[in-house]
């Protein structure tokens, strides 16, 4: 039976909480994680009663899901540890127990972003064939063009990762400015796809992921989700 053979070593950090399974695979890959004092592998399971450790420190079980909305502001990098930069995330929000971001959002932008001790459900939330919605408030330096908009939704080829984007939905808000609604995370996505079509992003804000949205939370701020957004955000992973 597949029980009598353990859990995968990544699966079993990511369901402790300790990070996504991608963070996990790159954390044995540097050889940080041990079971039973032995070096682990890509290919090691665990076992009931086996001790896992990162960095020597020993992981215990599954804990209380934690989720948390954030309003990053510009200048806050979307990572755990950053040697060269100024503050990151984990570190500006200060939060009691670990928790980690679900993805990015580039240090220029800002906006909604979430941040979890549950591996499983970053993972989810992140695998592109599950075409979860994110929505963007995007500014550009000139004025926005029906054209523009067009050439935006049918999904705009990017040369530099040499990939054309889904199909979204643009809609207009203003002069020099628009909403976006992607079902993919590419790399700085939108201002690549900005770039194509000759316009440069001059502010980037994430209002919603699938359920979640921004609302009224100041900048610089965060909330724990409510029990009824955790049970739809899990239903919708």
């Amino acid at each position: 039976m597949e029980e009598s053979k353990g859990e995968r070593i990544n699966k079993y950090l990511a369901a402790a909480g300790v990070c996504s399974r991608r963070e996990a695979d790159k954390m044995v890959d540097e050889g940080v994680v041990t079971v039973d004092g032995a070096v682990a592998t890509p290919g090691t399971r665990v076992l009931p009663g086996q001790k896992v450790a990162v960095n020597g420190k020993i992981i215990g079980g599954k804990e209380e899901q934690i989720i948390i909305a954030f309003n990053k502001p510009a200048g806050i990098v979307c990572t755990t540890k950053d040697a060269h930069a100024e503050q990151n995330i984990v570190d500006y929000i200060g939060f009691d127990k670990r928790i980690f971001p679900v993805g990015r959002l580039d240090k220029e932008s800002e906006g909604l972003i979430l941040l979890t001790n549950d591996g499983e459900l970053s993972d989810k939330i992140l695998r592109s064939r599950n075409e979860h919605e994110k929505e963007y408030e995007v500014t550009v330096n000139r004025p926005v063009t029906e054209s523009f908009i067009r050439f935006l939704s049918g999904g705009v080829f990017l040369e530099e990762l040499n990939v054309k984007t889904k199909p979204c939905k643009v809609k207009k808000t203003g002069t020099n400015t628009f909403n976006i609604i992607l079902t993919q995370g590419l790399n700085r996505q939108i201002r690549r796809m900005c770039r194509a079509g000759d316009y440069h992003v001059r502010k980037l804000k994430r209002i919603r992921i699938m359920n979640i949205k921004l609302g009224d939370l100041p900048i610089g701020k965060w909330r724990e989700l409510s029990d009824a957004e955790k049970r739809e955000l899990n239903g919708g992973t």
